[in-house]
């Protein structure tokens, strides 16, 4: 493990100590610029790292409205446009058809623990970042404290890599926004609630745009051709939590 490395994993497991997203609301934080009345100002630029590149670091909750996703990732598809494979969609009405009782029976990150669902959480997600620029980034979520580790050095995707739930992820920049690949997943997530089903062969792509100091607008691009007849793509914006005490 490399300085850069053991460092980003320190800070996260020390934030990991913290049981809920509601203690990290209630601490003040340093740096957060604000109108004249003293409130949070989330419409001010993104803050940038030493290398000029938006800094994503922080910590960030699903607006209400997208919620839904974690029930239903394809909600805002009409059943007719869901570019969902015969045998995934029939796997996915069976799941249905007692989906507390087959959720339940499911190791943890099956019944619930998936980057899709991640992101729709009332919990939160927080984001480090290297700011050398050439280390990794990592991202905690705090439903479960699953950590995830994204590789910004220039490498590529591992061509056979080891089986996960989170799988294996490299990111670049494209401009201001990160763009995130991930592949080596298990099979055996389910993409939200409902039951959607992913494969082995499930890509999964990020995009980062930090809209503003207090808005991203992920963009997640599923592609998996064993499951789903081409790409589709979902948008969640994820917001700074504007508290009183922040």
């Amino acid at each position: 493990m490399n300085r850069s490395t053991g460092s980003l994993v320190a800070t996260i497991l020390l934030i990991a100590t913290v049981p809920a997203v509601a203690q990290w609301l209630n601490v003040p934080t340093k740096g957060i610029p604000r109108t004249k009345d003293g409130k949070p100002n989330l419409s001010v630029p993104a803050p940038r790292k030493p290398d000029g590149k938006p800094d994503l670091s922080g910590l960030w909750q699903a607006d209400p409205q997208n919620r839904k996703y974690i029930q239903n990732l394809a909600e805002d598809f009409k059943l007719s446009e869901f570019p969902i494979q015969p045998w995934a969609e029939a796997l996915t009405r069976e799941r249905q058809t007692d989906a507390p009782k087959r959720a339940s029976s499911l190791p943890l990150p099956a019944a619930g623990h998936s980057i899709t669902r991640h992101f729709g959480s009332r919990s939160g997600w927080l984001s480090a970042q290297d700011h050398s620029g050439a280390g990794p980034g990592g991202i905690l979520y705090e439903d479960s404290k699953e950590f995830r580790q994204i590789f910004l050095d220039g490498r590529t995707l591992l061509k056979d890599p080891n089986p996960t739930w989170l799988g294996y992820s490299v990111g670049r920049w494209d401009g201001d926004t990160l763009v995130v690949d991930t592949t080596g997943f298990n099979g055996k997530i389910w993409l939200d609630v409902a039951g959607h089903p992913a494969t082995d062969a499930l890509h999964i792509t990020e995009r980062f745009p930090r809209r503003n100091f207090g808005h991203i607008d992920l963009q997640l691009t599923i592609d998996d051709p064993k499951a789903y007849t081409k790409p589709w793509t979902v948008t969640e914006t994820s917001t700074w939590p504007p508290t009183p005490n922040c």
